[in-house]
């Protein structure tokens, strides 16, 4: 059973439930969201980009975070995706965050885009 992210209940009463696909981009977002230490079992899981929502916004908060986000999801995620490329840019005051990886278990290249607004 994948448990959907953000959790909600479904129409059905029940806690909601994700696809495999869906399932691992949810699992990708909360890595990309979630700030190291907020786990308790897990206390370096997260890239901390919720950290710098109020940091300037410049091309090496890009480089370093595109490095970060790298090397996490292979750690926590390198056993369901291949990483394939990811691109982290600044754009005025927001981060675009595009990533492309191979499902291990179907071999299927997924791509993703996530946004993230940051003070300029």
């Amino acid at each position: 059973m994948n448990i959907a992210f953000p959790y909600h209940i479904d129409g059905r009463g029940r806690s909601a439930e994700s696809d495999n696909d869906g399932h691992i981009r949810e699992m990708i977002e909360q890595f990309i969201f979630t700030n190291p230490g907020e786990r308790l079992n897990r206390p370096d899981f997260g890239s901390g980009l919720q950290q710098l929502i109020y940091t300037t916004n410049r091309p090496e908060l890009a480089s370093a975070l595109q490095f970060t986000i790298q090397a996490g999801l292979n750690r926590w995620l390198g056993d369901l995706i291949e990483l394939r490329s990811l691109e982290v840019l600044n754009d005025g005051a927001e981060l675009h965050i595009t990533l492309s990886y191979v499902v291990r278990r179907t071999n299927e290249v997924r791509t993703s885009q996530l946004t993230r607004r940051i003070s300029s």
